[in-house]
């Protein structure tokens, strides 16, 4: 862990740039108790200078509240917080609205946010122009909309018949309009000119400003140099402006890294070092030149090692050499902001050259935290109290003004808070070191107003955002998110309801009141489920989690395995020995398996049998405490475990890690599910003097037939399903992937699973898997794969004459998605191409077919199209990897055909470029084809293959039964920010899992049951709550009490 208490002493000083490289990265998810013990030595905190500081934040606060004309944009916050139903609404309206092209889906918007709040309530609650003119506006338009005020029917309907002629317009305008009111106060120019006409009165108060080109992060290469044209445009119209205040500093522009390059992330490192870099170096030339200083903006925690990197390759270019105005911005709430403050300083020291550093609080901290438990991590990257986030800040300024940066650094302090404010203030008057404060346009300026009267020559800098009202949705989001939760300082400094002493209390004294540091309402990862461990990931964006990772993977890349059936728990040697080769690299073996047949089956299936009751008697805690030995030793086995899914059946590392931590995740869901299931028989009610229970016990040995598109996560899910359940088990893995099955037979035997209840059946599906299922003695069998052969095997067990025994099958599926003119287009072409194209679309759940609103089809095909170009195509073992193989040469045979055949009726869009790699495995580039019906398509096509439709919002009703007519079921995705029609399209699509507003794959074990309906399944789901139930039998135990003697229990209620 980073000694922060240290930073000021001279030992701190000689730290080298790669010992603090390193100190940041190994920080990354560091013990927030332990590091808030580091960083609280380093805020002033005696009783002295805290009351100071409280006094005078509570004094300028009392002046701000005096003269305070109400900023426009604070009281609109105050007044629509996001404590409010109206205040998350019109943050979901202005959001989208802007950018719908056409007035039928605009109006069902409208009407979809506006109908769910309550508007009158705010009329006339504010001083502000704004919020009156706002919430007439947006009153007027629900009570055309909703006259009744009661909740909507269904919406297309009602909407319909409730506007008259004249009111969709006229509505549509008076939204418009008050969200163009909000737009403008957000964004100080639609064009960097409008921009620096509108800074003039405030560079004449003496405020200078940071402009801020408002854009999504780019896709596609194509948007990547139409923002670097902004930037470019923006430095050379600042340098012909007239700057006629010689007290306000010259302007400084911002820069967003991800807007620059298709790929700033750190699986493209070397692009990124390359391309990136020199689009980088080119701008800031030309900023040098024009003295338009220049910062980089901070992003997610991801990006944030790969930013580094960029900045020092470029800041040693010598293209900013004698130029103090390149600089880039920290961001308080990372655990990471202090040891990078130390390592800039390090970096300035070695190279002569102060840099400006923006250090700010961090604007997506919901987000960080989403993202780290997903990932599975161990801790989280972001402090989870916003007192820690202040005292983070507060002792990063601390090191910021000591005289170890002093010529290193020029400090730049963002904030809104008066607090914050005075304790900066306080901590420099020992070092009188040149500083400047910064808001954001729209925000505080009531509060710098009065500071900057108090406080000639202060130096503020408006961060100022510049571009079209419809690029200013994500900025805005963040803004809310960050100002406007009720627990934001700036929601709160002009509201004369909330006492001035709660406002300005030091957050030392805040944390001071919690037992423990880290909030305890936001469960550390591991712990999210409660009652279960979750399954450990890992993220290979940051070099303390990926490096050793990566390394240890690669040692296997040319191991040989060996594997063969298991029978009583030794493996077995058969005749029929076959060799296993990789579909990334056909000419190399990666190992090679026995397979066994009918007799060996036959032996195995007596075995199991006769294994079955004593197994069925072991206690239900014994079987579900072997299930969660396994998930140990699988993640214990990790490294190996990701290679050989990578070696044997093509997946790429993310996919590895994914796969395994689902088996982990299945065999500790399904532990607990039979814990609840058959820990103890439920008590049933009857006449007294009578005792009635209801048992659940296994049925007999089942036969599980896995894929090999999931070859561990599918296999370990069926087999730990049947296990503990009391159910012995033969397994039968897919031809291609037999040996990382066989080593997860390996880890549950090793775990305690019996041998003779256990066994392992690689082999022919022909043979092995046909004998197996046709056996009268079975107890039920557990299927996944194509609807074809759970077709067969159904027919098969049909044909037995001994006792009906389930089929439980997970099958194929047409999976389409439908996006409407609502949905944002570049998080739409982010989640198609994760859904068509991950592993190679070799997902039960991947998009086959996209349905896209003809309003704006044009412009998310153009962003797929680049998208697409930027696809890596390669070996799955490499971090930088996109796609990787198709499982073998038959699979790629029948897509490729199925592409030469698509593209007589349809038209191609793209195909992703495949490198000369390619040429040595089974690769078939990612390819998208504009069709004109679902119905073209008679089956489904089990590769990275997306089709593409175009509909009408009148076609609506015909393309949900052009779905439902395929006779699939299994996944649908939908992008809309209209509630009511994804809930309504959800509803009428008859699939088993839904996802709006997100890709369509990865299903999380008991958080995403998975399981189609159809012809894509019979359910129940696998990782839900009901899926343990057909595994097992019931029996009724009733015992008659009285039987010997009278009913004593009764007797004894005499009262």
């Amino acid at each position: 862990m980073f000694k922060a208490s240290e930073v000021l002493s001279k030992q701190h000083q000689a730290e080298d740039l790669k010992s603090l490289q390193q100190a940041i990265t190994d920080n990354y998810i560091v013990d927030e108790d332990q590091y808030m013990r580091e960083l609280l030595p380093l805020v002033p905190a005696d009783d002295e200078t805290v009351s100071a500081v409280t006094e005078r934040a509570a004094k300028l606060v009392e002046q701000v509240r005096e003269r305070a004309d109400n900023g426009v944009v604070d009281a609109f916050l105050q007044e629509y917080s996001l404590d409010t139903k109206e205040g998350i609404i019109l943050m979901c309206l202005a959001e989208a609205l802007l950018r719908i092209p056409d007035g039928y889906t605009a109006d069902a918007l409208i009407q979809d946010k506006l109908s769910g709040g309550d508007w009158q309530k705010h009329m006339g609650q504010s001083a502000s122009w704004l919020v009156n003119s706002g919430t007439w506006g947006l009153a007027l338009t629900n009570s055309v909309t909703n006259p009744t005020g009661k909740p909507m029917e269904t919406p297309r309907g009602a909407f319909r018949r409730l506007i008259r002629k004249l009111g969709k317009p006229v509505i549509r305008k008076a939204t418009y309009t008050a969200m163009q009111i909000m737009g403008k106060q957000f964004v100080l120019g639609r064009s960097i000119e409008e921009a620096l006409k509108e800074s003039r009165d405030n560079r004449d108060k003496g405020y200078t400003h940071a402009y801020d080109m408002l854009g999504e992060a780019a896709l596609t290469m194509k948007d990547a140099n139409y923002y670097k044209q902004q930037y470019v445009n923006s430095i050379k119209t600042i340098t012909k402006e007239e700057f006629n205040n010689p007290d306000a500093p010259r302007p400084t522009i911002s820069i967003k890294l991800s807007a620059l390059h298709p790929r700033y992330e750190s699986a493209n490192h070397e692009r990124v070092l390359t391309e990136l870099a020199t689009t980088l170096t080119d701008l800031v030339k030309l900023a040098k030149e024009a003295d338009v200083g220049v910062t980089i903006d901070a992003e997610e925690a991801d990006r944030h090692e790969l930013s580094l990197e960029l900045f020092e390759k470029v800041y040693r270019s010598g293209v900013c050499k004698g130029w103090p105005r390149f600089g880039l911005v920290v961001q308080a709430y990372s655990k990471r902001a202090l040891p990078t403050l130390c390592w800039i300083t390090a970096l300035a020291k070695e190279c002569g050259d102060e840099i400006p550093v923006r250090l700010v609080k961090g604007a997506y901290w919901d987000n960080e935290i989403k993202w780290t438990q997903e990932n599975g991590l161990l801790g989280y990257p972001v402090f989870t109290r916003k007192s820690h986030s202040d005292i983070s800040y507060l002792a990063c300024a601390r090191y910021l003004l000591s005289d170890d940066t002093d010529g290193a650094i020029y400090p730049q302090f963002a904030t809104h808070n008066a607090q914050t404010f005075v304790a900066i203030e306080q901590m420099n008057e020992t070092h009188k070191r040149r500083i400047e404060y910064q808001r954001l346009h729209g925000m505080g300026d009531s509060l710098y107003d009065t500071i900057m009267e108090q406080n000639p020559g202060m130096v503020v800098r408006i961060y100022a955002p510049v571009g079209p009202h419809k690029d200013l949705l994500p900025y805005l989001v963040r803004r809310l998110l960050e100002n406007g939760a009720n627990s934001s300082f700036v929601h709160k400094l002009l509201d004369s309801d909330t006492p001035v002493n709660e406002l300005v209390e030091h957050p030392m004294k805040t944390a001071s009141g919690y037992e423990k540091y880290a909030n305890s309402k936001i469960p550390l990862p591991p712990q999210m489920y409660g009652d279960r461990t979750n399954s450990l990931g890992l993220n290979m964006n940051i070099h303390s989690q990926a490096d050793d990772f990566i390394a240890a993977v690669q040692q296997y890349r040319d191991k040989q395995w060996q594997g063969g059936p298991i029978v009583d728990g030794k493996t077995v040697e058969t005749d029929h020995h076959v060799s296993i080769t990789s579909p990334q690299e056909t000419a190399k073996q990666a190992g090679r398996i026995y397979w066994g047949d009918k007799k060996l089956s036959e032996k195995a299936l007596q075995s199991a049998n006769a294994a079955y009751k004593s197994w069925r008697d072991v206690p239900t805690e014994e079987r579900a405490q072997c299930l969660e030995k396994f998930a140990d030793l699988m993640e214990a086995n990790r490294n190996e475990l990701i290679a050989l899914c990578s070696v044997e059946a093509g997946k790429g590392l993310q996919d590895g890690i994914d796969e395994v931590r689902e088996a982990v995740d299945f065999c500790r869901y399904y532990a607990n599910q039979a814990r609840e299931l058959m820990g103890k028989p439920i008590q049933l009610p009857g006449p007294t003097g009578e005792d009635n229970e209801l048992f659940v016990e296994g049925r007999g040995t089942f036969i599980c037939i896995s894929p090999w598109n999931f070859p561990l996560a599918i296999f370990v899910g069926q087999v730990a399903a049947a296990l503990v359940t009391g159910n012995s088990v033969i397994a039968k893995p897919a031809e291609q992937t037999g040996l990382i099955a066989y080593r997860a037979v390996q880890l549950a035997l090793e775990a305690g699973i019996p041998g003779n209840v256990l066994h392992f059946m690689p082999g022919s599906g022909a043979e092995v898997g046909s004998y197996l299922t046709s056996q009268e003695d079975i107890g039920g069998v557990c299927f996944t794969g194509s609807t074809y052969t759970a077709q067969a095997i159904n027919r098969a067990l049909a044909a037995r004459t001994g006792p009906i025994v389930p089929l439980v099958a997970e099958t194929g599926g047409q999976n389409a998605m439908m996006v409407d003119s609502t949905a944002l287009p570049e998080q739409v072409v982010t989640d198609v191409v994760a859904s068509a194209f991950q592993s190679a679309g070799q997902r039960c759940s991947a998009l086959r077919v996209l349905f896209v609103q003809d309003d704006v089809a044009d412009r998310i095909i153009d962003l797929l199209r680049g998208a697409m170009e930027e696809l890596q195509v390669g070996d799955p073992l490499l971090h930088e990897t996109d796609v990787g193989p198709v499982i073998d040469g038959i699979a790629k045979t029948n897509l490729e055909q199925h592409i030469s055949d698509i593209q007589q009726a349809g038209r191609l869009i793209a195909r992703a470029p495949l490198p000369d790699y390619a040429m040595g495995g089974t690769f078939v580039a990612p390819t998208a084809i504009e069709i004109d019906s679902i119905s073209q398509l008679v089956k489904e096509n089990f590769g990275p293959i997306l089709h593409v439709i175009r509909y009408k919002t009148s076609e609506i009703d015909e393309v949900i039964d052009s779905i439902n007519n395929t006779g699939f079921g299994l996944t649908f995705g939908i992008h809309s920010r209209n509630e009511t029609f994804a809930y309504d399209v959800a509803s009428r699509i008859d699939v088993g899992n839904v996802y709006i507003n997100r890709n369509q794959i990865g299903a999380i074990v008991g958080v995403q049951p998975f399981g189609g309906r159809g012809m894509s399944g019979t359910g129940p789901k696998a990782g839900g709550p009901h899926y343990l139930t057909r595994f097992v039998t019931e029996k009724t135990r009733s015992d008659n009490i009285t039987a010997v003697g009278g009913n004593a229990t009764l007797l004894s209620l005499d009262d």
